[in-house]
């Protein structure tokens, strides 16, 4: 661990260098994809990055980012279906998290039904006479109203407009309105607290009331309320304003506490500047904080395994054993990648073997036709022209191989030609193809 007087200079160099662009923190959440456990502001990326466990942001508003290498997240659910009546679609997308880029894409589609019919939309019955007007002087209402039944709406269909029309009548009378004030409201409170020592000036409170009772009318004109609509009065008898305490400096209370990557540094501060006085409060906050401390030293990154290579071909030492009932052995391998800076190995076999029989190009298996498969994804997220597709694919029957393999779980390697009875003339593999109907267009 390097000696706190070093940590703090190298701190020190460098914030007047000027080199601090991320936010960094020490746990990315993998759920949330977010950030957190903040660290500290003003740090190279690739010294919040020295621990690829950490995370970092460009600035406060941006998107959490993992310092580990770019993998895809989890596919988000499906969105609702794109029409509420009728064949529509539903997409869902998963997100490419860490530095770099994800293979394969970030979006799928498939067909969805909320309800088979779609709203019949309904008429309005005539509108009913106009009401007599609500007033008896000046200006009123008068209003109307219809029905939806002409015709009755189906299906979650309704009527597209009002099912009442309210107007103006004018009754040509004239009713002034002569206005009143309303009550006084209660006092407001003092302007302060309290009053500062030696200043002579005395804090006020005030209240206020209305010309509501009634409110003067406009047309005719009513005559508006006669005097004042606040009222002020000093505040006495208030007690000398208190001095509140304030923070004196930070300082240091402790070592870093981790020797690779960033980490903190506990600091310390007393409520002495000035302290509090007259009734004056505490001082408000912690009186210990943690800061960040750069050990520039990389931390330690575990291996993971590569994916699994292909299978080997199925073989028995000097013999052939291809359309055999002879038992042979394949295998395959993976490397664990990525060890660094006396990270842990991965975890688990390099290699696996199987037992198998080498069936490649036989052609003394029958053949019998598959289920259909279940549909596929549609072609396109968006437009008029996706199409979606499932198949049935001719499958080798292997009962005469079955029991002679003594209990032991094997492998039929490498693919027999076989063939079954027609459909449509083929003999392999049939597909059909429908179209992804209510699509979003493309933009």
């Amino acid at each position: 661990m390097l000696p706190l007087p070093i940590i703090l200079l190298l701190m020190f160099s460098i914030q007047v260098a000027g080199s601090y662009d991320v936010l960094c923190y020490i746990e990315y959440n993998e759920k949330t994809r977010q950030c957190e456990d903040y660290l500290g502001e003003g740090i190279q990326q690739e010294d919040c990055c020295l621990n690829n466990k950490y995370g970092f942001k460009r600035d406060s508003a941006s998107q959490c980012q993992p310092c580990r290498s770019a993998e895809w997240s989890e596919w988000g659910s499906w969105n609702s279906c794109s029409v509420t009546c009728g064949e529509g679609v539903q997409r869902r997308q998963r997100t490419c998290v860490g530095q770099g880029l994800c293979p394969g894409h970030d979006l799928e589609v498939k067909v969805c039904t909320q309800q088979d019919c779609c709203p019949v939309m309904a008429g309005w019955s005539p509108w009913t006479s106009w009401s007599i007007c609500s007033v008896t002087c000046a200006k009123g209402k008068m209003q109307r109203s219809r029905e939806c039944i002409n015709p009755k709406p189906s299906c979650g269909g309704t009527c597209i407009g009002e099912s009442t029309q309210v107007d103006v009548c004018y009754t040509n009378q004239d009713c002034p309105t002569h206005g009143s004030w309303g009550n006084w409201e209660p006092w407001n409170e003092c302007s302060s607290h309290c009053k500062v020592e030696g200043s002579g000036i005395l804090p006020v409170q005030s209240r206020q009331r209305v010309c509501n009772n009634p409110k003067p009318s406009i047309h005719p004109p009513g005559n508006p309320c006669q005097g004042s609509a606040q009222e002020d009065q000093p505040c006495s008898n208030l007690p000398l304003c208190p001095v509140h305490g304030n923070w004196g400096s930070w300082k240091p209370d402790s070592e870093c506490t981790v020797t690779c990557g960033i980490g903190r540094l506990q600091e310390k501060r007393s409520c002495d500047n000035p302290p509090p006085q007259y009734g004056g409060s505490n001082c408000t906050g912690s009186s210990k904080r943690d800061t960040i401390c750069n050990t520039k030293v990389p931390c330690p990154l575990d291996g993971k395994w590569s994916d699994w290579e292909d299978w080997s071909r199925c073989i028995r030492l000097k013999e052939n054993i291809t359309c055999e009932k002879k038992l042979g052995l394949q295998s395959r391998r993976r490397r664990c990648l990525g060890t660094s800076n006396g990270g842990n190995w991965c975890e688990g076999d390099y290699r696996q073997s199987r037992s198998c029989y080498d069936v490649t190009n036989c052609t003394k298996f029958s053949g019998k036709w598959s289920e259909w498969s279940e549909w596929g994804l549609c072609s396109s997220p968006c437009g008029p022209s996706a199409k979606r597709k499932r198949f049935k694919e001719c499958l080798p029957q292997f009962s005469d191989y079955f029991g002679t393999d003594q209990g032991t779980t094997v492998t039929f390697s490498g693919t027999p030609i076989v063939n079954c009875d027609p459909i449509n003339g083929k003999s392999q593999k049939v597909e059909e193809e429908t179209e992804c109907r209510n699509l979003p267009p493309c933009t």
